[in-house]
């Protein structure tokens, strides 16, 4: 219907008229800048996402600081024995984690003046208890008392 216009007016709608590619565009710009404002206000203005380095003193950690550790004895080390295997009465071999003996057990520390939760195996308890303190105990595995 629009050829029955003269050239002019057709060219005049066809400038006036937004293109698809910049309804688009302005589309995608408000989304965008909705993504930012919601991101902005969700995580908070200018927080940083890593973590700040921390100092070279190790942080003392006492209570439930809800840290998932791996079940290892702090002194000797002692891991989960996963090769282990179960032979049924049909003889199928079916593998098994025999975990260590761990146990959460405080101990005095006369260099720190204070008292140190570690988890122990029962064997590190009596290593403890062999050396006479958790102090020599420490001393002699190189462990650092002051990280508990």
């Amino acid at each position: 219907f629009l050829s029955s216009y003269p050239i002019n007016y057709q060219d005049a709608c066809i400038k006036s008229r937004p293109t698809l590619l910049t309804t688009m565009m302005k589309f995608f710009a408000l989304l965008l800048l909705a993504c930012v404002l919601v991101s902005t206000s969700a995580f908070g203005v200018h927080t940083p996402v890593l973590p700040a380095m921390r100092s070279s003193k190790a942080p003392v950690t006492r209570g439930n600081n809800m840290e998932m550790r791996a079940r290892i004895c702090d002194l000797l080390g002692k891991k989960p024995n996963r090769q282990a295997r179960i032979v049924t009465f049909s003889h199928r071999r079916i593998k098994k984690v025999q975990h260590v003996n761990l146990q959460w057990k405080r101990f005095w520390s006369d260099e720190l003046n204070r008292k140190v939760r570690l988890r122990l195996s029962t064997k590190g308890i009596k290593t403890v208890h062999k050396y006479g303190s958790i102090d020599a105990a420490a001393k002699k595995f190189n462990l650092d008392l002051a990280k508990f």
